[in-house]
């Protein structure tokens, strides 16, 4: 309901009684629903609270939670907004480093602080400031929720401390402070408050995308995801890929193998979720004992397995993984004529006498003509060890708990696309025209396109996991998150091919091409970036597409910022096997009350050194877009919100008062 107040009879009123009726149990007299609208309408006066978005993180854990914790250097800023020159740097920086490691960073301090007390003193009255900056956007009711158990009380009196009280109100404070040492709970009550200013100096997360894949910690990631407070995701072409092992999709499951193998990094599928690569590592040392598998060898990102015998291992399983994906991918291709995708079985194209392969009617020489598995007569077909093998990792996939819930995590807080607050979020593109117009991709008969595109793609990948769909069903749901990791008119990929069979086997380059979509073509152009925004109905003056998917390389002259500022990709390489590329470690974007800020981030060394040395990410912050005013809670999506539920407690309120309704009260 919009009506307004001048607006309100009695015939309106009686149109929305039932409504209103309901409305009444929550708010059974003027008292309590004149109380909610005040308390809305202040909440629609505070400022807007900071966003903070992140993409493709590929694994690589410890930068992720570094930048968490310091929030894209928010807390940094922060600290130097508060404390200025009236404290030493080395100060601010212990007190920073303090803040995202509290447990860790305490042992130290304990070894060598002379006086703890003192410090303790002094670091306490320190973390309040802070935390009393940090809260300051919010209503005490929010940070009331957000506050430990066992100090909550105390630290809501903390922060409500002003510098006008009197001198009595101020002992009291001191006190406070006092006691937490002397009853030895300094070290808990700082972890705590620590915990609190990073859970408030991030109200909303937003995950562009690509969890998964080269670095070694995808599983913590997702760890820490699950137990974030307030997270959103869109998922990414990395993720689907996962989604479709998890469930059940053998191609899919080959192809989380083969990219662990080739980036030298086991530790996601064995130490998180218990994959047993015994059988692969059993099959391949068989299989290709006298294959010394050198090209598999040079594409694992090197020098990460100093052992040599590891090292051929894992090429080995590498190569036997790699061959048994494009068996598995053929069965698909063959179940889908509708894929157009035939041109990708090139196992079949392979003559294994002349050590050639033929793409697109051209014979190319191959760089590796060992090819045992392979029947003659039926070379996409397994063997019946491979089929023994992959029975076994599809046993291991399908019974990981940990995997399983991971999925589940990113099922319920994910989606194929987001829109918060005018910015519509996405991983890679919109598949387009070569006119820039949207591209229909046909999909069970039916043709798609934008969003309803990215709509059925995302029931799609639910329908997998649906447990009241068909077998057939299923198995189509399957197939088709394979079809989104590669496919041609996959929002997730947008390429003409995904050329690993090429970048494995052929030795002329020519062939590794992958040619991008015409999305690519059009994103820098203003006029297809608001077309897509209106198909997306996105509105709001300062409105923009953000994504990832494609590093931007800084180094080549490319710009994270196109379409004149409507549309930012955010990935600038926070994988460690791309950042020679983009010469980056990965962009950060964080929306405040003052507008839009995209953080530039230097390669993290480890959470370790940053607790020992107080180094925190060497970060460049470029402002995108900023605010003539300071924008307010009434300006988002929440505020829309919460002003329809002030004009319904208004509505209530004329119903009341006329006695359309009667008041309950105590």
């Amino acid at each position: 309901m919009d009506r307004t107040e001048n607006m309100l009879t009695e015939e309106t009123i009686k149109e929305d009684i039932r409504f209103l009726q309901l409305l009444a149990l929550t708010y059974p007299n003027i008292a309590e629903a004149s109380t909610e609208i005040i308390n809305l309408e202040a909440i629609l006066n505070l400022p807007k609270p900071t966003e903070h978005f992140i993409s493709d993180p590929h694994g690589e854990s410890e930068a992720f939670n570094h930048i968490l914790r310091n929030a894209s250097g928010y807390i940094k800023r922060k600290v130097e907004g508060i404390f200025g020159n009236t404290i030493r740097a080395t100060e601010k920086k212990d007190l920073c480093t303090l803040i995202y490691y509290p447990e860790q960073k305490l042992q130290l301090i304990k070894l060598t602080e002379p006086n703890l007390k003192d410090y303790y003193t002094i670091t306490l009255n320190q973390l309040i400031k802070v935390c009393r900056e940090v809260s300051s956007k919010y209503t005490r009711s929010k940070v009331r929720k957000d506050l430990p158990k066992d100090f909550g009380y105390i630290i809501e009196e903390l922060l409500h401390e002003s510098p006008l009280v009197s001198d009595k109100k101020y002992q009291y404070y001191n006190v406070i402070v006092q006691s937490i040492i002397e009853t030895q709970r300094a070290d808990q009550f700082i972890i705590a408050i620590c915990k609190l200013i990073q859970r408030l100096a991030i109200d909303r997360l937003h995950i562009l995308g690509d969890i998964f894949d080269r670095g070694p910690g995808a599983h913590l990631i997702m760890e820490t995801l699950c137990n974030y407070q307030n997270f959103d995701m869109v998922w990414g072409n990395h993720d689907v890929e996962w989604f479709g092992a998890a469930a059940g999709n053998r191609a899919c499951m080959c192809n989380v193998l083969r990219l662990s193998l080739r980036y030298g990094n086991m530790a996601t599928l064995e130490d998180g979720y218990g994959i047993n690569l015994l059988p692969l590592a059993t099959f391949a040392m068989d299989t290709y004992k006298n294959d010394p598998c050198t090209q598999f060898r040079q594409i694992c990102d090197g020098g990460k397995v100093e052992d040599e015998k590891d090292g051929r291992l894992i090429a080995q399983m590498h190569k036997a993984i790699a061959i048994i994906q494009f068996k598995e991918e053929a069965k698909i291709i063959n179940r889908h004529p509708e894929y157009n995708m035939d041109s990708r079985k090139l196992l079949d194209q392979i003559d294994l006498k002349k050590g050639v392969c033929t793409i697109d009617g051209k014979e190319y020489e191959m760089t590796d003509k060992n090819f045992p598995t392979l029947n003659p007569k039926h070379q996409s077909e397994l063997t019946k060890e491979e089929e023994a093998l992959m029975k076994k990792i599809e046993h291991s996939f399908l019974t990981s708990d940990k995997l399983q819930k991971h999925i589940e995590c990113m099922l319920s807080h994910g989606c194929m696309y987001s829109i918060a607050n005018s910015n519509l979020m996405f991983h890679a593109s919109v598949p387009l025209n070569e006119d820039g117009t949207l591209k229909e991709v046909e999909i069970q008969g039916k043709k798609y396109a934008g969003i309803r595109l990215m709509k059925k793609t995302g029931h799609l990948i639910r329908r997998a996991f649906s447990s009241d769909v068909s077998p057939e069903d299923k198995l189509y749901a399957r197939d088709y998150i394979w079809y989104l990791w590669c496919g041609k008119d996959s929002p997730l990929f947008d390429k003409d091919k995904m050329a690993t069979f090429e970048r494995y086997f052929i030795k002329d380059k020519a062939t590794h091409a992958e040619e991008k979509g015409f999305y690519y073509k059009y994103n820098n152009d203003e006029k297809t970036v608001d077309m897509i925004l209106d198909s997306f109905g996105v509105e709001g003056k300062h409105r923009h597409i953000i994504n990832g998917h494609v590093p931007v390389k800084l180094v080549s002259g490319e710009s994270p910022i196109k379409a004149n500022g409507k549309l930012l990709v955010i990935d600038g390489g926070f994988s460690k096997a791309y950042q020679p590329k983009t010469g980056i470690a990965g962009y950060t974007l964080t929306f405040h009350s003052r507008g839009l800020e995209l953080v530039q981030h230097q390669p993290f060394q480890s959470a370790e050194h940053a607790i020992r040395t107080g180094e925190d990410i060497k970060s460049a912050t470029e402002i995108v877009e900023m605010n003539s005013q300071r924008m307010q809670v009434k300006d988002t999506d929440k505020g829309k919100v919460l002003q329809a539920k002030i004009n319904d407690l208004k509505e209530l309120l004329f119903a009341y008062r006329n006695g359309l309704i009667k008041e309950i009260t105590k």
